[in-house]
């Protein structure tokens, strides 16, 4: 029986998606890392449900690329490879460098509060030392840029790139000793974002998502088993 991963029970309505969000806090939170396996009964067990919307809920995160199945063994926590994540950050940039520009040319004063607030919130969460929440906050915090640009398929496609970055976005709070420097870094992004330069933001949108990129492409490097040395032949 597999053990339990501390996820709550749900109320009855919307299932599915609230499974899927409990799975997906869970691979975000560590709980259920890269390659681990996202056991049905023992989730729906967990939850105090039946599987039918666990398996749903699986096959939407596997749509998300969360989640892999593998045939007759179930579904599995996607494991990224360094070159699939250094992938993923090379579309990101694209995506936010455009993002910021459209946003900082579009930003009113409701917008600007809102993102104040969300780094405001990093920095209480900071506070309260949860790299786990703060991590999300992060998310959360660029997620509202690419909604401040006004298109709403530049937001998909952040969606579609932060869905599968779920799966190692968890490393990020690994990559600070100090959880108040994640909320810090974001401050001259959204300064530059404020100020209207077209330059300045893609300079730090450049900078900030380029650190990130290259350290956690680092650690999953580090993290990865070693290749099997070549055994050459004996020479004749």
């Amino acid at each position: 029986m597999s053990r339990p991963v501390g996820l709550p029970v749900l109320a009855e309505s919307d299932l599915v998606r609230q499974v899927a969000r409990r799975l997906t806090d869970a691979i975000v939170q560590g709980r259920l890392p890269p390659g681990a396996k996202v056991a049905e009964a023992a989730v729906a067990r967990e939850l105090g449900i039946s599987r039918a919307p666990v398996r749903e809920a699986a096959r939407l995160l596997e749509s998300q690329g969360l989640l892999k199945a593998s045939p007759r063994r179930g579904f599995f926590v996607r494991e990224l490879s360094s070159q699939e994540v250094d992938e993923l950050y090379d579309l990101r940039l694209c995506v936010e460098r455009h993002a910021a520009v459209e946003a900082a040319r579009r930003l009113t004063p409701a917008r600007r509060d809102a993102l104040r607030r969300q780094l405001d919130l990093m920095h209480e969460i900071a506070r309260r030392d949860d790299p786990a929440t703060i991590v999300e906050a992060d998310y959360q915090f660029h997620r509202l840029i690419c909604e401040a640009a006004g298109n709403g398929r530049l937001l998909r496609l952040f969606d579609g790139l932060a869905s599968e970055l779920r799966i190692v976005i968890g490393l990020i709070g690994r990559l600070y000793d100090d959880p108040a420097e994640i909320a810090r870094t974001h401050e001259p992004v959204l300064a530059a974002i404020e100020a209207g330069h077209p330059e300045r933001i893609v300079a730090h949108v450049d900078h900030h998502l380029g650190v990130a990129r290259r350290e956690v492409v680092r650690l999953l490097e580090s993290l990865a088993p070693p290749k099997p040395s070549r055994i050459l032949p004996p020479e004749a």
